[in-house]
């Protein structure tokens, strides 16, 4: 009875943590609350991924005990069977320090066949082998041999026993199972236990929407924060007015410009960035890989330095132009090249505003004898007006 009894006071507690930290991740503003408008075009309704009509996001996020911070995000395309209706795809790499599972068939066919994963490092192998269950088990799919399941991955080992590869098939089945249009962020899914810039970092979402002139293409973007460098906020560098930055201590240290001597500071950048980029322009394959490489540009405005051992990704699709495997031609309608720059402003301002929402929104996380504090938005406030910023 007793053992019992302590089983059930731990998982109230458990229960406890996660509902504070919502609770002070749902207080916390996202970047145009505090006033900062990021770039010129308007944002969708959510300014979230979703706001990209079809596409829902799904996240389970695992606290166990004082060690494991971990977790699983799901972004699927559309509501149907993605095997039997593909979508186009593309992935782009900006530098290759990664595992993401599924990538090479993505870029030799320009198809995606599943949900997309984000999850920890060494449980992609896991979550890849979960989903496949998943698309095994789905109605139609009863003679399929092969699958190419998308899983990316930063790597939380900083708060979370990475080693322990907690991942469970109920945890991957949930997040596909509870994928909605509103997308939680912040310190949640697989964004439970990273870090970015030196603070907490998490899950984030924007949106663009195109004017009619351009369109009126909708284009949306997820990330999963796990990187460093020099953190940027609508120009001003707030990393360096808040004392936190890569080669700070070698910077220091080396004042007479020895910049040898300050690459092998003791701070480093290393980590990850997963962006995932959803429009329902029509695009193929190659249109898409060209705006997967533009967010790049976005990532650099927040002020990653995409170091040797950050593996930085962008995987992008459309939800036109599907991919029905009964059919044995295609006739498509795709952009002209021309057509395509519109996009390209939009996928650089979401990403940057993604970004900045997973630290916005993030908290305070302790886990594995390691604790992360969120971005001080008090002192964030401070360093914006003194750049002439009007922030609330």
């Amino acid at each position: 009875m007793k053992r019992y009894f302590h089983i059930g006071c731990l998982l109230a507690a458990i229960c406890l943590l996660q509902a504070i930290s919502n609770y002070a991740q749902s207080s916390r503003p996202r970047v145009r609350e505090l006033g900062i408008k990021i770039g010129v075009l308007p944002v969708g309704d959510r300014n979230a991924i979703t706001d990209v009509s079809g596409v829902t996001v799904g996240q389970t996020t695992i606290i166990r005990g004082d060690k494991v911070r971990t977790g699983v995000t799901a972004i699927v395309p559309h509501g149907g069977n993605l095997f039997q209706e593909k979508i186009p795809g593309a992935v782009f790499v900006g530098n290759g320090f990664g595992k993401l599972a599924g990538s090479t068939q993505v870029n030799e066919l320009g198809e995606i066949e599943t949900p997309i994963l984000l999850t920890s490092t060494l449980s992609v192998p896991k979550t890849a082998d979960f989903l496949i269950d998943h698309m095994l088990a789905l109605p139609g799919n009863e003679n399929v041999r092969s699958i190419n399941p998308l899983v990316a991955e930063t790597n939380d080992g900083g708060l979370n026993d990475i080693r322990s590869r907690p991942i469970t098939r109920e945890d991957v089945f949930g997040a596909l199972k509870n994928a909605k249009a509103s997308v939680e962020e912040g310190s949640v899914g697989a964004g439970t236990g990273t870090v970015a810039f030196g603070w907490k970092g998490g899950i984030g979402t924007a949106s663009r929407k195109l004017p009619a002139s351009l369109g009126g293409y909708t284009l949306g973007v997820l990330v999963q924060t796990n990187f460093g460098g020099v953190l940027s906020i609508d120009g001003v560098p707030v990393g360096q007015e808040l004392g936190k930055f890569y080669l700070k201590d070698a910077v220091g240290s080396f004042s007479n410009g020895d910049t040898a001597a300050a690459a092998s500071g003791s701070d480093r950048a290393d980590g990850s960035i997963i962006i995932v980029i959803a429009t329902d322009a029509p695009l193929d394959h190659r249109q898409l890989k060209r705006l997967a490489s533009r967010s790049m540009v976005g990532l650099g405005r927040t002020g990653s330095s995409m170091t040797n051992g950050s593996g930085d990704y962008a995987i992008a699709f459309s939800t036109q132009n599907r991919i029905k495997a009964s059919d044995a031609t295609r006739n498509i309608t795709v952009l002209r090249n021309d057509a395509m720059s519109p996009l390209f402003q939009a996928v650089i301002e979401a990403t940057e505003e993604a970004i900045l929402n997973s630290l916005f929104k993030a908290t305070n996380v302790t886990g594995n004898g390691r604790t992360v504090e969120a971005l001080p938005l008090d002192k964030v406030r401070e360093v914006m007006k003194k750049y002439g910023r009007n922030v609330k």
